[in-house]
């Protein structure tokens, strides 16, 4: 008799308890890429989830929703459950665009939790193989003398692209027509076809045509050249007076919802370290130009702060807003 009323307590206390929590994670992993497809963001989501899903032990997939300048993607991100499920790969263009806009549906300070930062590579102005342009000299001497003739592509207006094209106008006082897309990739093909004559572009989404003999770089926003294009000089070398400092990097990192659970956030932070110091991973990144470096979520914070104080005053400076 004791023992069957021992088992039917037993019984009582687990229906009461209700079932068991799984443990992070149990199924898949969305990381939002929001832009098109074949540029710096897509790339790197691409070689985070597919080290990520042998870390964590889940299908990791990628999803492409361009629009806005990443703001479509995020925002999706944005009001997802802040279960570690749903992530987002996004860049310093993640400050600059909402203050572009001036209506983004988020505050980026508080709709995300910052997880690690991923990689950072310098930008690319680069033309057609064909293009008259031979040094980045040429390109601000045309900007300077037919003001708005000369077309130049980027990835969307607030792109680390598109900043990076506003800070050498500003430096210089030169004016080109800025032609925006939803993507890297796309700009890049039209710019292959000979339809736009320059494109600005993060060196690690560009190198493969470069490579190919499709676009030909004229200069790299790096400190110093870059062995993988060991020809191709610095902005810094340009001999305009004006460009003499001139550096601008592009850093991405992995994002969640805001109000994650600390252990998920711990969890994912884990993992990142482990998949951006994985001698394969890096070896990926390193091919693209770009350094692979995991952070803490403070450190990659810090870095978005820092954006917000040089590049949201250009922005507001001159009045950019979406076209």
């Amino acid at each position: 008799m004791r023992r069957r009323s021992a088992l039917l307590g037993l019984l009582a206390a687990t229906a009461t308890a209700g079932p068991a929590m799984a443990e992070f994670p149990d199924k898949p992993i969305r990381i939002m890429a929001p832009y098109a497809p074949g540029g710096n963001i897509d790339v790197t989501a691409r070689i985070v989830a597919d080290k990520l899903k042998d870390v964590l032990g889940v299908t990791v997939l990628v999803e492409n929703k361009a629009g806005a300048s990443g703001m479509i993607g995020a925002d999706i991100i944005a009001r997802s459950p802040p279960d570690g499920y749903n992530l987002l790969v996004s860049a310093n263009s993640m400050v600059d665009v909402p203050a572009i806009y001036g209506n983004a549906p988020y505050d980026w300070k508080t709709a995300f939790q910052p997880i690690s930062h991923i990689q950072a590579v310098p930008a690319m102005l680069a033309v057609h193989p064909s293009s008259p342009i031979r040094t980045l000299a040429d390109f601000i001497k045309a900007g300077r003398e037919t003001p708005g003739k000369l077309a130049i592509a980027d990835s969307g207006v607030g792109t680390t692209n598109h900043i990076v094209i506003e800070l050498m106008s500003d430096a210089t006082q030169s004016k080109y027509t800025i032609v925006h897309y939803k993507g890297s990739g796309q700009a890049a093909i039209d710019v292959i076809a000979g339809q736009v004559p320059a494109q600005v572009d993060q060196v690690n989404s560009a190198i493969g045509h470069i490579k190919a003999g499709k676009l030909r770089a004229i200069a790299v926003t790096a400190d110093k050249r870059m062995a993988e294009l060991p020809d191709v000089p610095t902005f810094k070398e340009s001999g305009i007076a004006e460009l003499k400092d001139f550096t601008y990097s592009t850093f991405t990192g992995l994002f969640g919802p805001a109000k994650m659970p600390p252990e998920v956030l711990k969890k994912l932070n884990e993992a990142m370290m482990k998949v951006l110091t994985d001698p394969v991973t890096v070896k990926k990144f390193a091919d693209l130009t770009a350094e692979a470096k995991p952070s803490t979520p403070e450190e990659l914070r810090a870095m978005l702060d820092v954006e917000d104080r040089t590049a949201v005053p250009l922005i507001k400076k001159l009045g950019i807003k979406p076209e």
